[in-house]
C-alpha cells in the first residue's frame, strides 16, 4: 500500500507539467531575467513548494541546535532517576521531529525537486529551444557548427534549471539557516554574535572577490566549450574527408587548439577555486577559534551556560561545512548565469524566414512560376542575382545550365525561400511566396540534389519522408520505380536491422553516392509535388543505372513544372527550353538546337563536353 501510495505521487509529480507542449515555437525574451522566467514560468507552484519545504526544514534543523543546548543545561542539573519524568515528554517529541516530520519533509522535498522539477523542467526547455532553433534558416546554420548549436541548447536547458534551483534552494535555504543562527546566538548572549557578523562580512567580501571572476571565466568557459565540441563534432561529420587526404593530424591540431583553449580556461579557474579554498578555510578557523574562545570565556564569567557553549560550537561546526557547499553553489549560480547568457546570443536571435501574419497555404493549381525583378546578393552591394526575371509556364521543362557560381543553386534556394529576395518577387499560379506559409511551400516542391543527405534513420524513414502519411507498400513501389529495391533488401545495420528497416548511417555515409541518390529519388517519386526541381539529380549514377531510371524520371516529370540543373548537358539538352546563366544573369533562352546555332555561351559549354577537350588533344 506504502509503494503504491509513493508510486503515484512520483507518477503525479512527474506528469504535473507537460515536457512537450504543442504550442507556438516562439523566440525567448533577450534580457536574462525575462529569458529564464520564459522557460520556467510553468513550474513556479512546484519552485514555490520546494522553497517551503526548505524554509521549514532549515528553521527545525537550526531548532535542534537549541534543543542541543538545553539537554546539555538539562545533563549538568538534572537528578538521574527524576530526569525522564521532567524531560521525557520533550525529548519524545524531539525524536518525533527528528525520526517521522523531518523524513517526511525531506521526503516531499527530494520528490518535487527530482520527480517534478528535475527531468521536466529541462527537458520542457530543451524541446521549446530546440523547436525555435530547428526553425531558423538554412543560413543560421551555415554559419555555425552543428555541434556548437546542439550544445547551446543542451547547456543552456540544465543551466535555466540549475540556476532556478539554487535560488529557490541554497539563497532561501541559507538565508533561513543564517539568521535562524544568529537569532539563536542573541538569544543566548548578543556577544557570540559578534564573530558570526565578523566571519559573515568576511565570507561576504570574499564571495564579492572571487564569484564575479569565476562568472567571467565561466562564460570564456562555456563558449571555449561549445567550440571546442563544435570542432570535435565536424571532424566526425566530414570523417570521409578527413581519411581522402590522410589529415588525421591536421584534425588533432585542429582539435588541440580548441582543447587547448578550453583547458586553458579549467586552470585559471581551478587557481580562483583553490584561492577561495583557502580563504573560507581561514575565515572558518578563524570564527571556530573566536566563537569558541569568546564562548569559554562566557561561561567562565557565569554569562552563558555549557549548553549555550554546545550550541554555538556545534552550529559554528555545521555552517563550517555549509560555507564551502554555498560557496560552491554560488560560484555554480554565477557558472549557470555565464553559459545562460552566452546561450541567449544564440536562442534567442530572431529568425530571418519567417511567415507573415496573414500568411495563408500555397495553393498549385497549374505550377506556373514567375520570377520578377528579382535581386539578391546574400546582403552584400552586389555579386550574385541583379534584376532577374523569368516565366516558367505550367508544365514546362526548364533547363538552368551556367558556370558554377553563375547563380542557378541561389535561383533555387530563393524558389524554395530558403532565404527571402531582397528585392523583387517569386509568384507560384499568382501566389507571392514572401506571403504564404513556408511550409505549404516547401510541401508543393519535390527536389532532388547532388550531395544528397540521408537522415541517419530507416530506409523507409528516408523514403516516406516526403510523404509521412505514405504506406510502407507505396514506398517499397516508389523504392522500385527508382531502382533501389535490389541493393535495399541486401542492407543490414550493425544492430542487425535488414532491408527497409536497416539504417542509413549519419548523412547515408553507409551508402554509396548512387545508392543515396536512388533514396532521394524513390523518396521524391513517393511525394509526388506539382513542382520538381533537379539539381544534379543523376550526377552520383553510373551510366547504366541512369539509363535504368531515365525512364522513371520522365514519368515523373510528366504534367509537373520541372527545373533541373545539371552540368552534365546531355541529361538536359531534351528540356523544353534551356536558361542560361552567367553572373547571375539570364543570357540566353531557347532549345538545344537553338543555342546551338546561336553560337553563344551554351554552344561554347556544349562544345567542350561534347567533344572539344578530345580535338584540343588532338591538335596538340
Amino acid at each position: 500500500m506504502l509503494q503504491e501510495a509513493i508510486d503515484r505521487l512520483f507518477t503525479r509529480l512527474e506528469k504535473s507539467r507537460e515536457p512537450f507542449p504543442d504550442i507556438p515555437a516562439e523566440m525567448p525574451p533577450r534580457d536574462f531575467i525575462p529569458f529564464v522566467v520564459c522557460y520556467v514560468r510553468p513550474f513556479w507552484k512546484l519552485l514555490l513548494a520546494s522553497s517551503l519545504i526548505a524554509a521549514v526544514v532549515a528553521l527545525l534543523e537550526v531548532s535542534l541546535f537549541a534543543v542541543l543546548g538545553n539537554i546539555v543545561d538539562w545533563l549538568a542539573r538534572a537528578n538521574p532517576e527524576t530526569f525522564w519524568e521532567n524531560h521525557g515528554t520533550f525529548l519524545v517529541g524531539m525524536g518525533v521531529l527528528v525520526l517521522v516530520i523531518l523524513p517526511i519533509l525531506k521526503f516531499f522535498y527530494e520528490a518535487v525537486i527530482h520527480q517534478g522539477l528535475m527531468g521536466n523542467m529541462a527537458m520542457r526547455t530543451r524541446w521549446q529551444a530546440h523547436r525555435y532553433v530547428l526553425r531558423q534558416s538554412l543560413g543560421f546554420f551555415q554559419d555555425d557548427f552543428a555541434g556548437r548549436i546542439a550544445t547551446k541548447v543542451m547547456q543552456t536547458s540544465l543551466s535555466v534549471r540549475q540556476f532556478v534551483l539554487t535560488l529557490a534552494e541554497v539563497l532561501l535555504y541559507v538565508t533561513v539557516y543564517f539568521a535562524g543562527a544568529l537569532i539563536a546566538f542573541g538569544a543566548t548572549d548578543l556577544r557570540l554574535v559578534i564573530p558570526m557578523l565578523l566571519w559573515l562580512t568576511g565570507y561576504l567580501a570574499a564571495m564579492r572577490y572571487f564569484v564575479p571572476r569565476l562568472k567571467q571565466i565561466s562564460v570564456m568557459q562555456s563558449d571555449a566549450r561549445s567550440i571546442m565540441t563544435g570542432r570535435i563534432v565536424d571532424s566526425y561529420t566530414n570523417i570521409q574527408t578527413v581519411k581522402m587526404f590522410a589529415h588525421a593530424d591536421r584534425e588533432d591540431s585542429y582539435a588541440r587548439d580548441s582543447m587547448a583553449g578550453f583547458l586553458d580556461t579549467v586552470n585559471k579557474q581551478m587557481r580562483l577555486v583553490t584561492y577561495m579554498t583557502i580563504t573560507l578555510n581561514m575565515l572558518n578557523a578563524l570564527l571556530l577559534s573566536s566563537a569558541t574562545a569568546l564562548g569559554i570565556w562566557l561561561w567562565s564569567t557565569g554569562a552563558v551556560t555549557a549548553g549555550a557553549l554546545a550550541l554555538t560550537v556545534g552550529l559554528i561546526l555545521r555552517l563550517q561545512g555549509m560555507s564551502h557547499w554555498i560557496m560552491w553553489e554560488v560560484a555554480g549560480l554565477f557558472e549557470h548565469i555565464g553559459v545562460i547568457q552566452d546561450g541567449i546570443g544564440t536562442l534567442a536571435r530572431e529568425q530571418s524566414i519567417v511567415n507573415v501574419a496573414s500568411a495563408k497555404p500555397l495553393v498549385v493549381s497549374d505550377g506556373r512560376i514567375d520570377l520578377q525583378n528579382v535581386r539578391f546578393h546574400y546582403g552584400k552591394e552586389g555579386g550574385v542575382i541583379d534584376d532577374l526575371s523569368l516565366t516558367i509556364n505550367p508544365g514546362e521543362k526548364v533547363g538552368l545550365v551556367g558556370r558554377s557560381g553563375a547563380g542557378k543553386s541561389t535561383l533555387v534556394n530563393l524558389l524554395l525561400r530558403f532565404y527571402d529576395v531582397e528585392k523583387g518577387k517569386i509568384i507560384i499560379d499568382g501566389q507571392n511566396i514572401a506571403e504564404v506559409r513556408q511550409e505549404t511551400l516547401r510541401a508543393q516542391i519535390g527536389m532532388v540534389t547532388q550531395d544528397t543527405s540521408l537522415l541517419h534513420r530507416s530506409v523507409i524513414d528516408n523514403i516516406v519522408y516526403g510523404r509521412p502519411e505514405a504506406t510502407a507498400e507505396e514506398a517499397i513501389v516508389a523504392a522500385k520505380r527508382a531502382h533501389a529495391d535490389d541493393f535495399i533488401k541486401g542492407l543490414e545495420d550493425p544492430k542487425g536491422r535488414r532491408g527497409y528497416e536497416a539504417h542509413v548511417g549519419e548523412r547515408g555515409v553507409k551508402l554509396s553516392g548512387g545508392q543515396r541518390q536512388r533514396v532521394a529519388i524513390a523518396r521524391v517519386l513517393l511525394k509526388n509535388a506539382p513542382i520538381l526541381i533537379l539539381d544534379e539529380a543523376t550526377s552520383a549514377l553510373d551510366s547504366e543505372v541512369e539509363a535504368a531510371i531515365q525512364e522513371s524520371l520522365v514519368e515523373l516529370m510528366a504534367g509537373k513544372t520541372v527545373i533541373a540543373i545539371a552540368h552534365r548537358l546531355s541529361t538536359i539538352a531534351a528540356m523544353d527550353r534551356l536558361v542560361i546563366m552567367d553572373q547571375g544573369a539570364i543570357v540566353e533562352e531557347g532549345t538545344h538546337d537553338e543555342l546551338i546555332t546561336r553560337g553563344g555561351l551554351y554552344a561554347e559549354l556544349w562544345a567542350r563536353q561534347s567533344g572539344g577537350f578530345l580535338a584540343r588533344e588532338a591538335a596538340e
